[in-house]
């Protein structure tokens, strides 16, 4: 029960939130009790699994390998650890939050069936199960999309619908195709059959095609596009709970079947998703660089940082896997927190447009002082998440001696600058021109403020403690991409 209940606690908050819909406060309150159960139960499996170990549970009356298996470990356990957190959040933020885009009562279910979907991900230990949880996913972020029933969010669900379908399309294949040379679905069933010489030649292409489409479900270049032309309709509580979560699914799941599962992969596959990472970081970063929405800007950088995170893969070594957990874990914290101080700032200027805001550092000195925290953790300043997230995958980089790529992931690093300074002076540093509008701006909700708070204490604790997170992702990892080793 211990490593099902981060699944079936949001999954049961949901239900409930859409049967309460027509009730705002007490479905308010459930969304509450449903989030603080979630973060509870999530706190308590990481710690057992700190102390015991690995934790799994099988389902149906069928033996392993053949069983539903979900499954629970250090890696595992502090990515529902965080996005518990997450969702505890953006509860609070959405307690008391109405920017008039989605019916309010739609919300709270849609956000529990969100973060229901993500837990049983990281907890799947079989591709087809993997596959459901995925799909549900996708299916609730697609309905975030459109509960306003606005023209424009109508379109950017399209944009969304159709390119992700593709990677449903292709991920369904290929879990087909691998079932079929392998005969297994179960990820260690599968990584034994891997070690069969006539079985690995079949996987080979499989795994290639299971790669494409989770490269399409996380934004990648050049199939990105969808996501800077769909978030920016989503409300302000979903749009940073879907910002800074869906694509570091995707990449986690990539991370840990290629390094714990399809380890046979070869080295040319990872070279070319080395290359692409570069691409995906550079482009995403230079359409932050150029916009001045600060939606689109945030957008832009979620492209930008799963490059960072294709990068690790990419490195294909256990230290390297470590690396992109952490900064995964960091990335999820420091991007959702941007998407909610965009939200205030947007509530207390009157716009999302940089050149129609201003003056906010002397209105807002306790949202100057947040947003910092955040920006420069994203940027990579020492000692702060970020940096230490960047440092251990520069370092593995150059210790494999893919200087070029190094060279580019500290370039990045500069441009995440430039765009954040942009951020910071045209929307706290300058004036207001046109101070009416931020006299007239409506108060912001202090559980607005609450939910930043929260997610900036636990972003000062990653960047200045991070030798027992570094520590728990190094012993996760050890592992992987280890060809004698235990699954």
């Amino acid at each position: 029960m211990l490593v099902l209940g981060p699944l079936l606690i949001p999954l049961a908050t949901a239900v409930l939130c859409a049967l309460l819909s027509g009730r705002r406060k007490l479905n308010m309150v459930v969304s509450l009790a449903g989030s603080v159960l979630l973060l509870g139960s999530a706190t308590a499996l990481l710690v057992n699994v700190i102390q015991h170990g690995r934790h799994s549970v099988a389902l149906g009356d069928w033996p392993l390998p053949y069983a539903i298996e979900f499954a629970a470990d250090g890696l595992s356990a502090a990515m529902i650890l965080v996005t518990a957190l997450l969702g505890m959040a953006t509860t609070l933020y959405q307690a008391s939050w109405n920017d008039g885009t989605a019916p309010q009562a739609a919300l709270p279910s849609l956000m529990h069936g969100l973060l229901a979907s993500a837990m049983a991900t990281y907890l799947a230990a079989d591709l087809f199960n993997l596959y459901v949880w995925l799909e549900l996913m996708f299916i609730t972020t697609l309905g975030t999309l459109v509960v306003g029933g606005q023209q424009r969010q109508a379109e950017a669900a399209f944009k969304y619908f159709a390119i992700n379908m593709l990677g449903t399309l292709l991920l369904l294949a290929a879990v087909a195709l691998i079932y079929g040379v392998s005969g297994h679905l179960n990820f260690a069933a599968i990584r034994e059959a891997a070690q069969r010489p006539e079985v690995a030649a079949g996987l080979t292409v499989y795994t290639g095609l299971l790669v494409l489409a989770f490269l399409v479900k996380a934004g990648v270049f050049p199939l990105f596009f969808w996501l800077p032309a769909s978030y920016h309709t989503l409300p302000a509580p979903l749009l940073a709970l879907v910002g800074g979560l869906l694509t570091k699914v995707a990449a986690y799941v990539l991370l840990r079947l290629l390094g714990e599962v399809f380890i046979t992969t070869p080295g040319s596959l990872l070279d070319a998703l080395g290359w692409l990472a570069m691409v995906t970081m550079v482009v995403g970063v230079l359409g932050a660089a150029y916009h001045w929405d600060l939606r689109r800007i945030l957008a832009f950088h979620i492209v930008s940082q799963i490059g960072y995170l294709l990068f690790g893969i990419a490195l294909a070594s256990p230290a390297a896997a470590a690396a992109s957990t952490y900064f995964a874990l960091h990335n999820i914290l420091v991007k959702s927190n941007l998407f909610f101080i965009a939200g205030i700032m947007c509530a207390s200027a009157g716009h999302y447009d940089l050149r129609r805001i201003g003056g906010l550092y002397l209105r807002q000195p306790l949202l100057a002082l947040l947003f910092l925290v955040s920006a420069l953790s994203l940027v990579g300043v020492p000692p702060s998440s970020g940096f230490w997230g960047k440092f251990m995958l520069i370092r593995e980089a150059f210790g494999q001696r893919h200087y070029i790529w190094g060279g580019i992931a500290l370039a990045v690093g500069l441009l995440t600058l430039y765009s954040m300074s942009k951020i910071w002076l045209e929307g706290f540093w300058k004036p207001h021109p046109k101070p009416d509008e931020l006299s007239a701006a409506r108060r912001v909700p202090l559980s607005a403020y609450a939910a930043v708070v929260m997610l900036s204490g636990a972003i000062l604790v990653l960047g200045l403690f991070p030798e027992p997170f570094i520590h728990l992702m190094l012993s996760s990892t050890a592992d992987f991409w280890n060809r004698g080793g235990a699954s």
